[in-house]
């Protein structure tokens, strides 16, 4: 027997830091190569119920709600969005047209003559041409013609009898002055803003207010078919 026999040095342990077992059986649950003691057997559901390869816990799910508790955009939300912004200004745009419409009517009447254009002339206008328009007249229209011999206004309105009246003082005349069955207004004159003065199955009176240079000449014609509402076309012309 050497040395070494007879003294035995201390056991060394396996590498994998493992005593021995001596032959003794492996505890249940604890055979080599099997599962870690509490882990989940293999094949068998993972903890919580959740499988391999399933979805994370919390995570989104397909047709769920987004991060955050929000919801995928709805597409008629997008439609409405579009129609409205298209819907209202449209339904502005026809209001605003059928107001002008109605509003318009009378002007668009008193100006369907050619040339004519619907409104009171300006101050100045009537100052020159010593046209003064009664207030509150209706069908009101003018047109104005400049040229280096002559200048002419040419208006037209309908007023009351105190309206007529009150215009014929201010030009310095009266309504006797008119003279009945008589149209001073001429062919070219009518002719030139679409006036259908002088035709038959009316009742027309006129006259012809001359004055010293260089205030104007008027000629007026009025039309009596309404005795209450008469009509009055006037020329009046400016030599320089």
């Amino acid at each position: 027997m050497t040395a070494a026999e007879q003294h035995p040095g201390p056991a060394m342990p396996p590498a994998d830091g493992v005593r021995p077992t001596d032959g003794m059986r492996p505890a249940d649950g604890m055979r080599p190569g099997g599962p870690t003691p509490g882990g989940p057997a293999s094949g068998g559901p993972a903890p919580g119920g959740l499988t391999p390869g399933g979805p994370t816990p919390g995570g989104p799910t397909s047709g769920g709600p987004v991060p955050g508790g929000g919801r995928p955009p709805r597409r008629w939300l997008k439609a409405l969005v579009v129609f409205l912004l298209i819907a209202i200004p449209a339904g502005y745009l026809v209001i605003s047209a059928l107001q002008s419409r109605n509003g318009g009517e009378d002007k668009a009447e008193a100006a369907s003559a050619k040339g004519l254009s619907a409104g009171y002339p300006t101050r100045v206008q009537r100052r020159i041409y010593d046209v003064p328009v009664p207030p509150y007249s209706k069908k009101v229209a003018f047109y104005e013609t400049n040229s280096w011999k002559v200048s002419s206004l040419y208006v037209q309105f309908v007023t009351d009898r105190d309206g007529l009246d009150a215009f014929l003082a201010k030009i310095g005349t009266r309504r006797s002055a008119l003279a009945e069955g008589e149209v001073t207004i001429t062919g070219d004159q009518a002719k030139k803003v679409g006036w259908q003065v002088g035709a038959a199955g009316h009742d027309w009176a006129g006259m012809v207010l001359k004055q010293k240079d260089p205030q104007p000449k008027l000629r007026i014609t009025v039309k009596f078919d309404s005795p209450e509402h008469p009509k009055v076309y006037v020329v009046s012309t400016v030599t320089p």
